[in-house]
């Protein structure tokens, strides 16, 4: 059972509500609670409060959720006379940022919290605090005072060891549509990050019209043979200016669409129909259409690249062209950092 503020009443009640049931040290004290009762509470096994980290307790006996680590996070980084949910002396960032927005593979832990420079709080397994002289503007995520999407895609690349969770977590932040990949390439440019060849190639790929992983693979698959550049996420209609579809890739000169199907997007029966449709509608306008899954790009890319060459060499000799075309992609070169 969870007991909320558990032993709370007054000021220090006001701050638990205000703070998803968390409190600094300072606050406590400052509500008129004396620090021997707030060592009693916090020493006792199962309770009623918790120490969560050096200074910050969690008002209740359960344990703490994503949302209560985030901003216990943030109680922990922020100056200690300061109001925690203003963002203008902490704010959550970087990888535990972006999961909050439900972006997939962004780790809600180790924290990385920004500060403001000079003040350089110590860092815990749970916490990194990130001094910087180059203060974001900041909103508010499910309470939390936090960096915008684009300022913490960037953090998040800083401190990412591996290229693919990189590529991943900055596909995921586009692909939701939580930033533009020119503002991510402007931000990615302002933290000086493009000089770092992963960074610089997820960047790459974002510019291009890449939007996720499998679309990665498929690029850089595609980019050691000899065939034709295809327009990645281009949005297709009908002459009369009806949306038809958006395939992954496309090769408007042949008519050629490839749609990397993931089982796990289209495990349920309404969402295959929806696939089946899609590709109805793009073969009814005389598209070729080749399905394939991430396994396949990745497992067996020469299997791809066959079917793909034979659809494109057909099409060059069809008596009908296709009636679709795309708008509003234009491929774009990605400026020297």
């Amino acid at each position: 059972m969870i007991t909320n503020s558990a032993g709370v009443d007054g000021r220090a009640a006001q701050v638990a509500r205000r703070q998803l049931n968390l409190a600094t040290r300072h606050q406590l004290t400052a509500a008129g609670i004396a620090p021997g009762t707030i060592t009693s509470r916090t020493s006792r096994t199962g309770g009623p409060w918790q120490r969560l980290l050096p200074r910050v307790y969690l008002l209740q006996t359960g344990p703490p959720d994503h949302r209560q680590r985030a901003l216990a996070a943030v109680l922990y980084a922020a100056e200690p006379a300061s109001d925690p949910l203003s963002g203008d002396t902490a704010a959550l960032t970087g990888g535990a940022a972006l999961a909050l927005l439900g972006i997939r593979d962004a780790p809600y832990t180790p924290a990385d919290v920004l500060v403001r420079a000079p003040r350089r709080p110590a860092g815990t397994p749970e916490v990194r605090p990130l001094p910087t002289t180059r203060w974001p503007r900041t909103i508010t995520v499910s309470g939390i005072p936090s960096t915008r999407p684009v300022r913490a895609a960037a953090d998040f690349a800083a401190r990412a060891e591996a290229p693919e969770l990189v590529r991943s977590v900055l596909a995921g932040v586009v692909q939701s549509g939580w930033c533009h990949p020119q503002d991510l390439h402007a931000e990615l440019r302002d933290s000086r990050l493009l000089t770092r060849p992963a960074i610089r190639a997820a960047a790459a790929e974002l510019l291009a019209g890449v939007r996720s992983v499998a679309e990665a693979r498929a690029r850089d698959t595609l980019e050691a043979t000899d065939l034709p550049t295809p327009l990645w996420n281009a949005r297709l209609y009908t002459p009369a200016g009806a949306f038809l579809a958006t395939p992954d890739a496309y090769w408007p000169d042949e008519g050629v669409a490839l749609e990397i199907d993931s089982a796990e997007y289209h495990y349920t029966r309404d969402a295959w129909h929806a696939t089946l449709r899609r590709r109805l509608r793009l073969e009814s306008h005389g598209i070729l259409v080749i399905s394939a899954t991430p396994s396949m790009i990745r497992d067996t890319p020469t299997e791809v690249l066959a079917a793909l060459r034979t659809l494109l060499t057909l099409a060059t000799s069809r008596p009908t062209p296709p009636t679709a075309h795309a708008r509003g992609h234009v491929q774009l070169e990605l400026p020297t950092p």
